[in-house]
């Protein structure tokens, strides 16, 4: 029998954010016959402990602050500061040393800054390159330098790229070996069967996510208004902390609740490590994203909870959320459009058996086509075959110890 394929998994950050979420759940799915992972991360964090957890391997090859900390609107012109680039020169020396000691068989790279990384670090290892790409490269995600950039090297230098879903896979065009993996749904966070009532007591509206402008919150905040002139027991809350340097948007949510006089109707709940307690008692889930998501994890979750849910059209959502006239799963409304969002929530609230009826056909949908088991194996065949198609090349290999060689 072929010894499990050895695995270098690459994330620049240990904060839990929807790709790391993903990869925790394959991680639990992963068959270890097949595969023996071990992550590395660019800093430490409560990613690590949850990863070493479940009984994998986790190295921390420490990336300086002010390169790990740069934002998405950063482009080449200022990652070519000569303390960023001194700082990256080290940096990628030991990442290099890093996987030739760990001996491992391919590295996989599962964010933007663990793409660049690995695009270096892992022709240095002689080792084959997979790409795990979670954004979309499009201006109107990325900064247009940078989206060129990233399609460039795509097409160059992983030996397979895996988008997260097919609007993703849009903006890579000629990516080398290109293939679409959704993330996928780890059985807890499925319930065991579809809402037949919905939760009594008043009305909730939940928004699952980080804090950001491209997130919506502020549309929902607007919308909450006129749902609120309706139904004057709703609540919406709002779960998420700002990421990304987005502060400032967050306090603009805050004072725009203030300037709609709905204190009493919207509460920004802060994070919370697991929000299945939060959708459990909402009415409807709502999406308010502002642009394309890459895929939409929060869409999925609400789904498999039993949530009815209203989503903004575009990018990733499009594929999970089906609006047949007969097999509706959900609500799709216009980005950026509060009236039509709070249109949508309050059908919802108004016409809970119809509501429920989208709901149940949701979660069968995504229980059917969005399983952790179904990404772990779909990855699995990615890593075997780039193994397979590449030989180890390292000069002097260093036997990893958990394992020998054939």
């Amino acid at each position: 029998m072929p010894r499990p394929v050895h695995v270098a998994v690459l994330d620049h950050t240990a904060e839990p954010g929807g790709a790391e979420l993903a990869l925790v759940r394959v991680l639990e799915g992963l068959d270890p016959h097949r595969v023996t992972p071990v992550v590395v991360l660019f800093a430490d964090g409560p990613l690590a402990a949850r990863v070493r957890a479940l009984g994998h391997e986790v190295v921390v090859v420490p990336l300086a602050g002010d390169v790990l900390g740069a934002g998405r609107a950063t482009g080449p012109a200022a990652a070519l500061h000569p303390r960023r680039v001194l700082a990256g020169a080290s940096f990628l020396r030991r990442l290099v040393a890093t996987l030739r000691r760990l001996d491992v068989d391919v590295v996989h790279t599962t964010s933007l800054k663990a793409d660049l990384a690995g695009a270096l670090a892992a022709p240095l290892a002689r080792r084959p390159l997979v790409w795990h790409v979670h954004d979309r490269l499009a201006p109107d995600y990325l900064p247009a330098r940078t989206a060129r950039l990233l399609q460039s090297l795509a097409r160059r230098v992983p030996h397979t790229v895996v988008a997260n879903s097919e609007a993703t896979a849009a903006t890579l065009p000629g990516a080398r070996r290109l293939t679409v993996v959704h993330p996928g749904l780890a059985p807890e966070q499925v319930a065991p069967a579809a809402r037949t009532r919905q939760p009594a007591g008043p009305p909730v509206v939940v928004m699952v996510g980080r804090i950001s402008p491209t997130k919506g919150q502020l549309v929902l905040v607007r919308a909450a208004r006129r749902v609120a002139d309706a139904r004057p027991d709703v609540c919406v809350r709002i779960v998420g902390d700002p990421a990304f340097g987005a502060d400032d948007y967050a306090e603009q949510v805050r004072a725009e609740v203030r300037a709609l006089s709905l204190q009493d109707h919207v509460e920004l709940v802060g994070f919370r490590p697991d929000p299945r307690h939060e959708l459990d008692r909402a009415s409807v889930a709502v999406h308010a994203a502002t642009v394309p998501e890459p895929f939409g994890q929060v869409v999925t979750e609400a789904m498999a909870a039993g949530v009815p849910v209203v989503a903004t059209r575009g990018g990733g959502v499009d594929e999970i959320v089906r609006t047949d006239a007969d097999a509706a799963t959900g609500l799709l409304v216009r980005p950026g459009d509060p009236d039509a969002l709070a249109a949508a929530v309050l059908d919802v609230l108004d016409d809970p058996e119809r509501a429920l009826a989208r709901a149940a056909r949701a979660h069968a949908d995504v229980t059917r086509r969005f399983l952790a088991a179904a990404s772990a194996e779909g990855l699995t065949r990615v890593w075997e075959q780039a193994a397979r198609s590449t030989p180890h090349l390292a000069p002097h290999p260093v036997p990893h110890p958990a394992r020998s060689r054939r």
